[in-house]
């Protein structure tokens, strides 16, 4: 069975910082380029980072030189390090199998998501 489970939300002051983890199980994990989006409240979802199965990163606009993205294929886990964290950031956040884009996993891998609320 394919498997993502979020870890590591919560809430945090502006400016703070939080570190996510998305473990994996179910698929080669290696051989997939992974994602995190993520979905504020009342609104569509957000593509935000991504690493590829060579450990290319790409980053939103949105949270570029703020949110860092690696994943530690020996564990099956996949992290996103969030810094200088701003109101604008509460949001579910979500890994995924694939690279760029919120839409679906062509392999069915996609988490239930982690809670980031960033508010004084």
């Amino acid at each position: 069975e394919v498997q993502l489970v979020e870890s590591g939300g919560g809430l945090v002051q502006p400016g703070g910082s939080l570190r996510l983890s998305c473990a994996a199980s179910g698929f080669t994990f290696s051989s997939s380029n992974m994602r995190w989006v993520r979905q504020a409240p009342g609104k569509g979802l957000e593509w935000v980072s991504a690493i590829s199965t060579r450990g290319s990163t790409y980053y939103a606009n949105t949270v570029k030189g703020r949110f860092t993205i690696s994943r530690d294929n020996t564990e099956n886990t996949l992290y996103l390090e969030l810094n200088n964290l701003k109101t604008e950031d509460t949001a579910m956040y979500i890994c995924a199998e694939g690279l760029f884009g919120s839409g679906p996993s062509v392999i069915g891998a996609w988490g239930q998501g982690t809670q980031v609320t960033v508010s004084s």
